[in-house]
């Protein structure tokens, strides 16, 4: 029996794949669970038309992407923080404050974007990389420096 994958499954194939498998695993398991539909001319032009619709959804996304990345390409901030005498933060500089710091400037980024391994704990420079799309990524310098505690 010919199915069309409307999910990915594991050893079977991605969502679009018209694939061959026994009829009772179709009618039972795959179907069932929506995980396929039966290959008929319309259930064909149905799953080919929601490929398209994602292409574009995700066309859009990286378009979207792209505009920031550009915002972003050698972009230098600063974050000031408390430290201590031995040159150690009081506390620590987390991807959250980054996030804040980048709002301020303008740019709106999700701190899950973020790509920061731990927390620095140090003043000085890092260079930071932004995650924006699977495909879209910049790199931004973090200045860290002394707040002036008088």
């Amino acid at each position: 029996m010919k199915v069309i994958l409307a999910k990915d499954v594991e050893g079977w194939g991605t969502i679009g794949d018209i694939i061959e498998v026994k009829r009772g695993f179709a009618r039972n398991y795959l179907i069932p669970k929506g995980l396929a539909y039966e290959a008929t001319d319309s259930n064909v032009k149905m799953v080919q038309e929601i490929l398209r619709q994602k292409a574009r959804k995700l066309e859009r996304e990286k378009q979207k992407a792209l505009e920031i990345a550009e915002k972003l390409k050698g972009l230098e901030i600063e974050i000031k923080k408390p430290v201590g005498t031995t040159g150690k933060l009081y506390g620590s500089v987390t991807t959250a404050d980054i996030a804040e710091v980048l709002k301020e400037k303008g740019i709106e980024i999700d701190k899950k974007k973020i790509m920061l391994r731990s927390p620095i704990r140090n003043i000085g420079a890092y260079n930071i990389t932004i995650r924006l799309h699977p495909e879209v990524s910049e790199v931004i310098k973090v200045h860290v420096i002394p707040e002036n505690m008088e």
